[in-house]
């Protein structure tokens, strides 16, 4: 765990911590670290989460799956991202989404109990701790008011470039890479993927955008 102590100073939830502080922190979470395999379930939908989940290398993907079997992904996450706090601080006893590795990972859970309550050593620590979940929490929301203004849309195309707006918004650049294959990008965005390969070809050939795979510039 000591590997990525640097890493995690640059985590939300350890905004202003430095490293002495950190490792101290983590040791009075009793953070562990589990090792997944790619497309291996981290948590599976129905499970109860207690805990928040740290990527610590790899990447997952947050999967809604409804009752017909339609597979909806949520977000893809990468290294240094934070997932599950949400149904971990509601303390739903089935959680709504599935969580699975794109690559192989490794994760840190926390748990969550451990954040929002002070230690018999009443560490300052946690103070800023639930100061940092705060405000990740706020940050998220607006992330997924993101996510539902682009699903919002009807067309393919009006979701493509609302999605494409958020990249661009995001990454300060016209030129952006995204997560995501074609039918990963087709379930994010609730589209055949046939359909939206069809319409980023006719955009490219409009003048509107280049793309290789996964690479994009907004023209």
């Amino acid at each position: 765990m000591n590997k990525y102590l640097k890493q995690l100073q640059k985590n939300e939830l350890f905004n202003n911590f430095n490293l002495n502080d950190l490792e101290s922190i983590l040791n009075c979470l009793s953070a562990k670290v589990n090792y997944y395999k790619k497309k291996d379930m981290i948590i599976q939908q129905g499970d109860r989460v207690q805990f928040v989940g740290i990527v610590l290398s790899g990447g997952i993907q947050i999967i809604k799956e409804d009752i017909e079997g339609n597979i909806n992904i949520l977000f893809h996450l990468g290294i240094n991202d934070i997932f599950a706090e949400a149904f971990a601080y509601a303390d739903i006893y089935e959680c709504p989404i599935t969580v699975q590795a794109t690559e192989n990972c490794e994760i840190m859970f926390i748990d969550c109990k451990r954040i929002i309550k002070t230690c018999n050593n009443a560490c300052v620590f946690h103070w800023n701790l639930i100061e940092n979940m705060l405000s990740m929490i706020a940050r998220k929301n607006i992330m997924l008011n993101q996510k539902m203004e682009i699903l919002s849309k009807r067309t393919t195309r009006e979701k493509l470039l609302a999605f494409f707006n958020t990249q661009v918004q995001m990454n300060h650049s016209k030129k952006f890479s995204i997560p995501y294959n074609r039918e990963g990008l087709a379930f994010y965005l609730c589209v055949d993927r046939s359909a939206l390969s069809r319409e980023l070809s006719n955009m490219q050939d409009e003048g509107l955008l280049k793309f290789n795979k996964n690479e994009f510039e907004i023209l």
